[in-house]
């Protein structure tokens, strides 16, 4: 064979590239599993499993998907292919929010809002489902690139008819319970888009405004103030406002029934509002002087309860005569204590009002316009009034005090303007009625696990504050309110049997026949008014509020399609961001106590907002937001998926192009350690080839118990929905195990010992298990390289009957499957405590030749030779491995070990006289086989029986 030995190497041969090029090859996967149809092919496969249920969240179909949509379906994705490796039936069905109004807000931006106010509604709608049908396409396609698996070609849609009947099926529930009712009450409102709004559908921003304070006149004052020199003529409440739009509005004065009320005497006029804010007040307005009125040396003072018939004439409609009255929502965190309230502008307004009879004043419109009931302000929007107001007041001198401030302030979450707070006739779910309230937190509490934890207490809060839920919203494109009006009296017709036919023209025709077909035609005959038994119904003309459309798709999907894709009600996890804690989760809670006793869920985990790398939200004003299509064109979907894996989902997560090139980075060491174990394994048939555990050297078996660990960490991680704990357990494992340990130590038995020698087959056996290990493990993450691996194995594995056709049909590797069987409990213990004595004093060595190299003692570690001083106990555990371990082990020429009364080990280290081997290149004596005396004597051997095989 002369000297060119590189022939009698077994040098790495796989055709699994190195260079992944995942931006081409994954749309050719993508390609190969819908074409084997991989999805229902689990499905098939996991038939008999325990059912795990996942039910999505829908995205709104109004625009291509942004990176914080990617991020939240492969979160998705993890969790079903793990629950799916794992044997589960794991049917996962998507879906999209097409009503309501994101989608009409685009269609009205496309066509400008005058010439979509002219459009009949049924040309709206029209334009709207076509505008959402678009997006799902194009959405659809942005989630299935990621490598997402589901029922693309058949998703749930909100306009889709039987999920269009799930609205009245949840609606006639709650509303024949009394649950749900029509009231008029202040809610948040918006001016442009002509609609109300839920708290979901709020977003806060800060607006400057102005900050005033202002005096009411009083009619009469308590006798005690009087006596006190209190001037009536002179005497005001003082109220302080950042909303002057609202005093038309105004009818009473709230103060807090425990708080000390006393008059100040400022600018020739005496001033009532709580003692504790004087000072705050007066550094507020500016008084250089001012005076409590005192008797007796003493500041004369009232609680807040003890104004019953103290009556102030309004700053603005002088017909109106004002109250005040008293509550607990009054505080001194700002303000004077004395509260302006306006019935028909706030919500605790209203209750204080009603709980005192209060009469309710409303003189906005819907377009945020005053009508003719202020005349001087009519035809004024609410901002435009704002300063005009201001000057009334000013003018007639009970304005006391005026600036301007930036506070944060409630904005309709479409159209990003501010909204404002006005009473009108809607439709709410009362919170405590029918005890909804109460039984949705015993639910929270008691009956639904939240991940992370602290998402119970963020809801149950939310929950146990929110006042009742306005179902109703002003639009066009959406399910209607499913009740009539009689035309002749107005009274609400609403009933079991005009519900269930409003159930069977959805289910049949869809929620536009609401629009065009006239009741009559399929409302049971007879129907009539119980009040008058008027026969000319109407119907509804609000829709519902999108948020209640979500919130029923638990019915709509789960309980409407559990026949046909064997659904379970109610799901084993919802998985959304953490805004859906006030939005999905909650209005799906809702609606599930409400119409069913229970939440909808078992389990709830949510999920932070992508930011940029700097922290910052991401906008399209700002330019820094991440296309999810760029990535994958740049990168690879399965670098994005890495990325989301690599992250602590619990939080607000980064992302940007440093963050991508070191999650790159990251991929091809996973990459490369794959490369690694297939290029080892050409010719390896684990069937017939593999070593027996009582053959394999010592740290072949503690490669085998550092992957069942492995194997045991990841799992749990899995099961905990703890994604940034699988990664960084298997990169830690595949940079410091592997690479670093195992795989660097094993080198030179892979590729100088004969092909079939036990000593290599023994690491061969090894790097099997761990292939089969990881590939299956990382299939949930690394979809499309984990499949890649699967089509690159031995070819004696390739070829094995009855192999599944894609690493997602493998399922979960078992400790039973190992091959062979790892050691007893006891035998593996104690081999890993020697293994962590090993370790440790590797780290030493590791350091000793860093120092010897740096300092030219020697130029590799082959070179080296050891000295281990060590303390009794840790000399034992080396002295326990053969000499032949140890040098491979820190591959090295040779180790000397010695005991010593030392606190620490000392390594010392000298460059070998051995001669280096010219074909294994490590430094031994030459010429131990005498048939080959310029190698050591195991190559010589190895050179032997490569002869003898040629001849056979």
């Amino acid at each position: 064979m002369g000297n060119d030995y590189r022939s009698t190497m077994n040098l790495p041969k796989t055709d699994f590239a190195m260079r992944a090029n995942l931006a081409e090859n994954e749309p050719k996967r993508l390609k190969k599993w819908a074409d084997e149809d991989l999805y229902h092919r689990i499905l098939e496969l996991n038939r008999d499993g325990e059912p795990f249920v996942l039910h999505d969240g829908p995205p709104y179909a109004n625009g291509p998907i942004h990176i914080g949509h990617a991020f939240n379906k492969i979160l998705k994705d993890f969790v079903v292919k793990s629950h799916a490796q794992r044997g589960y039936f794991t049917p996962y069905v998507p879906g999209w929010d097409c009503h309501g109004q994101p989608i009409e807000h685009e269609v009205e931006k496309k066509l400008g809002t005058e010439k979509m106010s002219q459009l009949p509604q049924a040309t709206v709608r029209r334009l709207c489902r076509e505008w959402a049908e678009k997006f799902v396409d194009v959405q659809r396609e942005g989630f299935k690139r990621l490598g997402v698996n589901g029922e693309w070609d058949r998703p749930y849609l909100t306009f889709q008819p039987t999920f269009e009947s799930a609205n009245v099926e949840v609606f006639k529930k709650m509303y024949l319970s009394g649950a749900v009712y029509r009231g008029r009450k202040p809610i948040h409102w918006c001016k442009r888009c002509h609609t109300a709004l839920a708290e979901a559908e709020i977003e806060y921003g800060m607006e400057t405004s102005p900050s005033i304070y202002v005096a009411f006149k009083l009619d009469n004052i308590p006798q005690v103030f009087a006596d006190a020199g209190v001037d009536l003529a002179r005497a005001y409440v003082l109220i302080w406002t950042t909303t002057p739009w609202t005093l038309p509005a105004n009818t009473a004065v709230s103060f807090g029934p425990d708080i000390d009320y006393c008059f100040v005497e400022a600018n020739g006029a005496f001033m009532l509002f709580a003692r504790e804010m004087v000072d705050q007040v007066a550094e507020a307005v500016g008084w250089d002087s001012y005076r409590i009125v005192e008797a007796d040396g003493e500041p004369v003072t009232m609680k807040g309860d003890a104004f019953g018939g103290i009556t102030y004439k309004t700053p603005i409609l002088d017909e109106v005569e004002g109250r005040i009255i008293w509550g607990t929502h009054v505080t001194l965190e700002s303000g004077t204590g004395a509260v302006h309230t306006a019935p028909g502008h706030g919500v605790d307004d209203y209750k204080v009002c009603e709980r005192f009879g209060v009469p309710m004043i409303m003189p906005v419109d819907d377009d945020g316009r005053f009508m003719d009931v202020v005349p001087e302000f009519a035809g004024m929007d609410t901002d435009e009034a704002n300063p005009r107001i201001i000057e009334r007041l000013r003018a007639r001198g009970t304005l006391v005090g005026f600036k301007e401030i930036e506070h944060s302030y409630p904005h309709c979450w479409r159209c990003h303007e501010p909204v404002i707070f006005r009473a009108t006739d809607q439709w709410f779910v009362s919170m405590d009625e029918t005890g909804l309230r109460e039984r949705a937190l015993e639910e929270i509490h008691e009956n639904v696990r939240w991940v992370p934890e602290w998402g119970q207490n963020r809801i149950g809060a939310m929950v146990a504050d929110r006042p009742d839920w306005c179902i109703s919203r002003q639009r066009s494109w959406g399910v209607p309110i499913p009740v009539f009006k009689c035309a002749s009296c107005g009274e609400i017709v609403a009933d079991a049997s005009t519900f269930d036919a409003v159930i069977d023209l959805f289910n049949t025709e869809g929620a536009d026949a609401w629009f065009t077909r006239d009741p009559s035609e399929y409302l049971p005959a007879g129907t009539c008014c119980p009040k008058c038994g008027g026969t000319d119904l109407r119907p509804e003309k609000d829709i519902l509020d999108v948020w209640w459309e979500s919130g029923v798709s638990h019915v709509g999907v789960l309980k409407h399609r559990a026949d046909e894709d064997r659904l379970h009600w109610p799901a084993d996890l919802y998985l959304e961001g953490s805004d859906q804690h006030r939005g999905w989760f909650q209005s799906s809670l809702l609606c599930g106590v409400g119409a069913y006793g229970s939440a909808p869920y078992k389990a709830v985990m949510c999920c932070g907002f992508t930011v940029d790398e700097h922290g910052e939200k991401m906008s399209k004003s700002k330019g820094n937001g991440i296309d999810p299509k760029e990535v994958t064109d740049t990168y690879g979907a399965d670098v994005l998926r890495l990325w989301v894996s690599s992250t602590d989902y619990s939080v607000d997560v980064s992302i940007g192009d440093t963050i991508l090139k070191r999650t790159s980075d990251a991929y091809r060491r996973f990459r490369n350690t794959f490369r690694f174990l297939l290029a080892n394994l050409d010719g390896f048939d684990d069937a017939t080839d593999a070593v027996e555990l009582a053959d394999m050297d010592p740290i072949d078996v503690w490669a085998m118990l550092r992957l069942s660990d492995v194997l045991a960490e990841v799992g749990r991680a899995y099961d905990e929905y703890h994604f940034h704990q699988v990664f960084r357990t298997l990169y830690d494992y595949v940079v410091t195990d592997l690479s670093a340990v195992y795989m660097d130590v094993v080198k030179d038995r892979l590729y100088s010992e004969a092909p079939d020698s036990r000593a290599r087959r023994s690491v061969q056996t090894v790097l099997m298990n761990i292939l089969e290990v990881l590939v299956r493990i990382m299939s949930p993450i690394l979809s499309f390289t984990c499949d890649e691996v699967w089509e690159h194995y031995p070819e004696a594995a390739r070829n094995r009957a009855g192999r599944p056709v894609s690493v997602q049909l493998a399922g979960w590797p078992a400790l039973e499957d190992f091959k062979p069987a790892l050691p007893a409990e006891a035998d593996a213990a104690a081999l890993r405590a020697r293994f962590d004595v090993l370790l440790s004093v590797r780290d030493a060595v590791t350091k000793a030749l860093e120092d010897a190299r740096n300092g030219k003692v020697v130029n590799k570690s082959q070179e080296a030779e050891l000295g281990i001083e060590a303390p009794a106990a840790i000399a034992d555990v080396l002295d326990s491995f053969d000499a032949a371990t140890l040098e491979e082990f820190f591959i090295v020429a040779r180790v000397t070990v010695s005991a010593a009364d030392v606190e620490d080990l000392a390594v010392s280290v000298s460059a070998t006289s051995k001669e280096k081997c010219p074909r294994c290149w490590n430094h031994r004596v030459l010429g131990g086989n005498a048939a080959h005396p310029d190698v050591c004597e195991r190559c010589g051997d190895v050179l032997d029986a490569l002869a003898s095989a040629e001849v056979e």
